[in-house]
């Protein structure tokens, strides 16, 4: 089954690059679908403008926003978009916290700078596949910069949440005060979480599983959240502790 993908982008020229970019970065059959504006792009998504997303039968499962668009902001799709079953990405041409943080905040998976190379888009892009953020270079290093010397001060030296999409990447506590939902794993997630543990990559999963590389995506981010992690070595370790694999 092909992988529908939307890019909603108002420039004419922006939007054939980034096609070209999504059919570069992914070996699945991809079927883009291009919206040049908000209301389109809801009418393409099957929403209307301020409520929540109703997940479709077949959904989109990567969507790529521009921030300024003719009739508004991308950060009120993102927002709109919360529960909306896909890898929602930034590309915009705008790089300064004010856009990057509210961004994320409105629960964008991931944040490109379409002034960036084709082939740094590519590579960025192609990270999804790998259960990474999609971040320019010039995004992860201020990204870095921010909560080296960000807002907690020199002498705090608690974790800093990141914004939505992106968690610290030191393990949260798990005592009694975070009960953990590993009872609640699907059958399929289960078995996800096994193959992670073994060191499988996401497409060699979706290869032994019969499943598409979005589709274990999904339940990865799913597992993440049940498990109270981070990263496929922490869901490793407590899954090993808990006796789940």
């Amino acid at each position: 089954m092909a992988v529908k993908v939307l890019i909603v982008e108002d420039n004419p020229v922006a939007r054939s690059f980034l096609c070209r970019v999504v059919r570069e970065s992914f070996s699945d059959t991809i079927v883009i679908t291009e919206a040049g504006d908000l209301e389109s792009a809801r009418r393409h998504i099957a929403t209307q403008s301020g409520q929540s997303a109703v997940t479709p039968n077949d959904p989109f499962k990567l969507i790529l926003v521009d921030l300024e668009l003719p009739d508004g902001n991308g950060m009120e799709l993102l927002a709109e978009l919360a529960r909306y079953p896909a890898t929602k990405i930034v590309t915009t041409l705008y790089s300064d916290d004010d856009h990057l943080f509210p961004a994320l905040q409105c629960g964008a998976d991931g944040y490109l700078l379409k002034e960036d190379r084709f082939e740094v888009l590519v590579e960025e892009l192609q990270k999804i596949v790998r259960g990474q953020p999609p971040l320019s270079p010039a995004i992860a290093r201020r990204l870095l910069t921010h909560f080296r010397h960000g807002s907690g001060g020199a002498g705090d030296t608690s974790p800093v949440p990141l914004p939505s999409g992106f968690q610290s990447s030191r393990p949260m506590p798990l005592g009694k005060g975070a009960p953990l939902d590993h009872e609640r794993l699907t059958p399929r997630e289960s078995e996800v979480l096994t193959y992670l543990s073994k060191g499988f990559t996401i497409k060699e999963i979706a290869s032994l599983m019969g499943i598409k590389w979005f589709t274990v995506n999904d339940h990865i981010k799913s597992i993440y959240k049940k498990l109270n992690v981070s990263s496929r070595a922490e869901a490793a370790v407590l899954a090993s502790k808990q006796g789940l694999v």
